[in-house]
C-alpha cells in the first residue's frame, strides 16, 4: 500500500529549506472553513481506495446475450451493457448520477435523473439501436419510476405536477411519455409494486410508516381499487410484493407476528398461506416467473435466498453478502451481489452455477487485506439486546475506534463493501463499528417501534451500551472514540455528542438532522407526513415538548467534542439550515463542508473524495493523536 510521505526537515547550517507540500484544492462547488489544507499526497493514499468501483445489475437485454447494468464511469454513476463472452459499453454519459435501467419494448432502456442533488427526477428513454437520449418527462415535475407492465410497454409513475405534496400514481406510455391517471393519492403515498401477468391488475401499497401498510390491487380497466385485509385487523407492515398468477399475489407481512412473513394471497377469497414462519426473519424481496418464484431473506443483515418450485423450497448456494435487485427469467437469475470484503457486482445463476460477471474493480488494491466484521451484540440499558458489527485492524495493539451509524431511522447496518471502512481499518489502523440502535429494521416489529417520538433518546442510550464494551476489549482504545453517520444518523452523531462527550473524541455529521422542529417544518412537503408519522408531529404541543428536550442544536452548549459538518446546499429531504443551525452553535472546534451542487448526500466523485479526504485529516487531529 502506498503510504503517506512525512515531511522531511533538513538539519544544520547548510540543511536545505523544507520542502513544500503539493496541496490538492477543493473541487469548486466546495466552501469549507477551518479545514486545513488537503495535500496531493494524501489524495494519493486514498486514490485506490476511493477508485474501486461496484457494478449493480438493471436489466437483461431482450435477446438474452446481455445486461443492462450501473457502474461508475468519471465522476458519477452511469449505465453499461456487459455482453456475453466480456464486452463492456458505456451507454449514458450525463454529468449527473443516473439511476433505473430497466429495459422495455422496442430496445428501449428507461433510467431517471435529477439535477445537483435536488431529487426533482426527470424520467429519460434511450433507444439502444440510435443510443440517443430523450427526456420524456415535463423537467419541473418530480417523477418516480415504478413499476413496469409484462409487456414493457407502460410504466407506473408519481407524479406532483398538482403541488409539491401531491404525487399521483399515472400510467406512462414509455414509447411517447403520455401520462395517462390511475390514481389521485391526496398527500398520501402509494406506489406500485407489480403488474398481473395478463396486464389486467396492479398491485399497490399505502405507505404510512415502516410499521404501518396497507396492500392493495387495482383493475387497470375500471381503476377500482381492493384492499387486501390484513389478517386479524390493525395494523402491519408490508414488504415483498409480486403477482403469483392473475389471481394471487405473494407479500410478506408482520400482520400477527414480529418479523415479515411470505404469504401468497387469494385475490377471490382473501386467504392467506403463509410460507415461511419458520424463518425467524425478514422476507424483504420477491421476483416471480411463471410457476417459479424466488425470494430473500434477510438473516441478522445478510442475504439468503430461496427458490419456490412446484410447492418445494430450496436454498439457493451463495457466500455470505447481501443480495439485490433479483430478477428471475426463466431458468436464469441475476441480481447484484455485494460481500463485506468485494466490492458489489452483478452475479447470475445459470444451470445452477454461480456466475460473478467480474463488472467491479478493486482498483488494484490487495483483496486479500480487505477485513470482513465480526458480529456481537450487547444489552442496553433496559436489557435490550442491541447487535452490532466490529472490523478489527489487522495490526496488533489498542485501535481507536469509528462509529458509523446508518441513517433512517428504520435504516440497518448492513455489512457491505467500502472501500473508506477498509482504508480506516487497513491505513489508518482503526477499529469500524456499525450499531444497530433500537429503531433498526431487520429485527422485528417490536424493535423497529422501540425508538419512536417519546422513546428517541433510548436509541443513542444504546450508543452508551457499546461504548461501555469498547472499553473492556482489550484491543480497543476507548479513550480515541469518534462518531459518524448521514442524515438520522448525523442526528445520532450530535445526540451522542451531547450526552457522551466525555467519551468521544469527535463527530462527523453529514446531512444530519440538528433540530426536529426546524427539520419537520422544511423538509420537501411531499415528505411531511411521512417523517411525522416516525419522529412524531411538531404540531402536537406534546411532540414539540419532546422535540424541544432532544434536539441537539437545543444543548449545543455541551458540544466541545470536535466537529465536521458537511451538507449539500440542495438538500431537499434535510434542508441546509440543519448545517448551519449546528456549525453555528457547537462550542468544541468545527470544520465545514459545504457543496453547492449536492443534496442528500454526496453524489459526485470529485465532491466525496475531497470530503473523505477532509475527513481523514479531521481524525488525525482529533482522533489518533
Amino acid at each position: 500500500m502506498r503510504k503517506i510521505l512525512a515531511l522531511l526537515l533538513g538539519l544544520g547550517a547548510c540543511a536545505s529549506p523544507p520542502a513544500t507540500v503539493a496541496e490538492s484544492k477543493p473541487p469548486a462547488a466546495i466552501a469549507t472553513t477551518n479545514v486545513p489544507a488537503v495535500s496531493s499526497d494524501l489524495m494519493r493514499a486514498l486514490e485506490p481506495y476511493q477508485a474501486v468501483k461496484g457494478a449493480s445489475f438493471g436489466d437483461w437485454l431482450p435477446d438474452g446475450r446481455g445486461l443492462v447494468f450501473s457502474r461508475r464511469a468519471g465522476s458519477t454513476s452511469q449505465l453499461h451493457i456487459a455482453h456475453y463472452g466480456g464486452a463492456v459499453e458505456q451507454l449514458t454519459r450525463f454529468d449527473e448520477p443516473v439511476g433505473g435501467g430497466a429495459v422495455a419494448a422496442g430496445w428501449n432502456v428507461i433510467f431517471s435523473m435529477s439535477a445537483g442533488g435536488d431529487e426533482n427526477n426527470q424520467i429519460w428513454r434511450m433507444n439502444l439501436h440510435d443510443r440517443k437520449p430523450q427526456r420524456l418527462t415535463d423537467g419541473t415535475s418530480r417523477h418516480q419510476l415504478m413499476a413496469m407492465n409484462r409487456a414493457k410497454t407502460l410504466a407506473v409513475v408519481g407524479v406532483n405536477r398538482r403541488g409539491a405534496r401531491e404525487t399521483d400514481l399515472f400510467v406512462m406510455d414509455l414509447a411517447t411519455g403520455g401520462l395517462d391517471p390511475l390514481l389521485e393519492t391526496r398527500g398520501q403515498s402509494w406506489s406500485a409494486a407489480d403488474w398481473s401477468p395478463d396486464d389486467r391488475k396492479i398491485l399497490l401499497l399505502h405507505y404510512v410508516s415502516a410499521n404501518e401498510s396497507y396492500p392493495h390491487v387495482m383493475d387497470v380497466t375500471t381503476r377500482k381499487v381492493t384492499p387486501i385485509p390484513i389478517p386479524g385487523g390493525g395494523k402491519a407492515s408490508h414488504d415483498a410484493f409480486a403477482f403469483a398468477s392473475n389471481d394471487a399475489v405473494y407479500l410478506s407481512s408482520d400482520a400477527g407476528r414480529e418479523f415479515q412473513t411470505l404469504a401468497r394471497v387469494d385475490l377471490a377469497t382473501m386467504r392467506y398461506t403463509w410460507l415461511t414462519e419458520d424463518i425467524p426473519w425478514d422476507v424483504d424481496a420477491i421476483d416471480v416467473d411463471g410457476d417459479r418464484a424466488v425470494f430473500v431473506a434477510n438473516h441478522d443483515g445478510a442475504s439468503r435466498v430461496y427458490l419456490l418450485e412446484a410447492g418445494r423450497r430450496t436454498t439457493v448456494d451463495l457466500p455470505l453478502a447481501l443480495v439485490g435487485g433479483i430478477e428471475l427469467t426463466g431458468q436464469k437469475l441475476a441480481f447484484t451481489l455485494s460481500a463485506p470484503d468485494a466490492p458489489s457486482d452483478v452475479a447470475t445463476i445459470e444451470s445452477g452455477r454461480l456466475v460473478r460477471w467480474k463488472l467491479s474493480d478493486v482498483a488494484g488494491l490487495d483483496a486479500s487485506r480487505f477485513v470482513v466484521p465480526e458480529r456481537h451484540s450487547v444489552a442496553s440499558f433496559d436489557g435490550t439486546t442491541v447487535p452490532f458489527y466490529v472490523y478489527r485492524p489487522l495490526r496488533a495493539g489498542k485501535a481507536p475506534v469509528i462509529f458509523n451509524i446508518h441513517g433512517g431511522p428504520e435504516g440497518q447496518y448492513r455489512p457491505s463493501f467500502g472501500g473508506l471502512t477498509q482504508y480506516y481499518v487497513s491505513e489508518l489502523g482503526c477499529a469500524v463499528i456499525g450499531p444497530n440502535v433500537r429503531g433498526s429494521s431487520g429485527y422485528g416489529k417490536t424493535y423497529l417501534a422501540a425508538d419512536n417520538a417519546e422513546k428517541r433518546e433510548d436509541s443513542v442510550k444504546d450508543i452508551g451500551a457499546i461504548l461501555d464494551w469498547i472499553a473492556k476489549q482489550p484491543d480497543l482504545d476507548a479513550s480515541r472514540v469518534c462518531v459518524t453517520g448521514g442524515s438520522y444518523g448525523g442526528y445520532m452523531v450530535l445526540a451522542s455528542l451531547v450526552h457522551y462527550g466525555d467519551r468521544l473524541r469527535a463527530g462527523v455529521d453529514i446531512v444530519g438532522i440538528a433540530n426536529f422542529t426546524t427539520f419537520l417544518k422544511t423538509t420537501s412537503a411531499y415528505r411531511q407526513d411521512l417523517r411525522r408519522a416516525e419522529y412524531g408531529d411538531e404540531r402536537d404541543p406534546k411532540m414539540q415538548a419532546v422535540f424541544e428536550r432532544i434536539s441537539p442544536s437545543n444543548h449545543a452548549e455541551k458540544i466541545t467534542s470536535a466537529l465536521l459538518v458537511a451538507h449539500g446546499r440542495n438538500d431537499p429531504r434535510v434542508p441546509f439550515g440543519e448545517a448551519q443551525l449546528i456549525a453555528s452553535k457547537a462550542k468544541g472546534p468545527v470544520w465545514t463542508v459545504y457543496a453547492a451542487n449536492e443534496g442528500h448526500g454526496f453524489g459526485k466523485k470529485e465532491n466525496r473524495d475531497y470530503l473523505n479526504a477532509a475527513t481523514v485529516l479531521f481524525f488525525r487531529e482529533f482522533l489518533l493523536k
